[in-house]
């Protein structure tokens, strides 16, 4: 077992989400992926424009529940009904501690691809399904298209691969510098790293527009672009 910082240790192509990882995964993904608080509240102000009395949300991946408890919070006006779905048992413990107090927050812990999703006006996808098997992630934008009401969204947060080789080594570089800069070293990084590999597979920008073109998409923006990490909002 190797330390990635934040009391979180892995095994080499083994990273997981359960364990005490979710005891400490807000503050670490606060760290890891940049610019990760400032996306929460984008996607809370793009929420103003699908969400209104009556509306469902979900989100996919939900974790700890803090972008969903976000979310209520700033649709507190608004009779909203929020569901976030995470595979993993001692998330949904986490996030279900987190929102007690939010009567209509809700969590499921299941994969997406056995629920049966209702139809809704606003979907999530915050760095989730960058860790969804390349094989069955367009059956995954595929559900998400079909359970959107018309005029729904679709925000879809990742990270991705550069176009090109040479791209790609630059946003790695930054990355690691980036990392570096919040005080992780160097053995965190490389097992960090590791640990990932087979886990988190990143499509390109273009790749992203491809899987959400095939679903149904046509309306497609960037809202949020940080060297390899990058916001769509997809309407239908």
């Amino acid at each position: 077992m190797k330390s990635t910082g934040d009391n979180i240790k892995t095994k080499n192509a083994n990273w997981s989400f359960s364990g005490n990882v979710p005891n400490n995964f807000d503050n670490h993904v606060g760290k890891s992926v940049p610019m990760y608080k400032e996306g929460h509240d984008l996607v809370c102000r793009l929420s103003d424009f699908f969400l209104s009395d009556n509306s469902k949300c979900y989100e996919i991946g939900s974790s700890t529940g803090e972008l969903t408890k976000k979310l209520s919070n700033h649709n507190i006006n608004k009779k909203i009904n929020f569901i976030g779905i995470d595979p993993i048992i001692e998330m949904i413990g986490v996030a279900n501690e987190k929102c007690k107090d939010v009567p209509n927050i809700s969590f499921i812990c299941d994969d997406i691809l056995n629920i049966e999703l209702e139809k809704s006006d606003l979907i999530i996808s915050y760095y989730t399904i960058q860790f969804i098997k390349p094989r069955v992630r367009q059956l995954v934008f595929d559900k998400i298209y079909e359970s959107l009401n018309w005029g729904g969204a679709f925000i879809l947060f990742e990270k991705v691969r550069a176009c090109d080789a040479r791209f790609q080594d630059m946003m790695t570089a930054l990355y690691t510098d980036y990392k570096l800069e919040q005080g992780y070293n160097e053995e965190q990084i490389i097992s960090k790293t590791r640990s990932l590999k087979g886990v988190l597979e990143p499509f390109s920008t273009q790749g992203n527009l491809d899987l959400l073109k095939r679903a149904g998409f046509t309306d497609i923006t960037s809202v949020f672009k940080y060297v390899s990490f990058e916001g769509f909002l997809a309407i239908k």
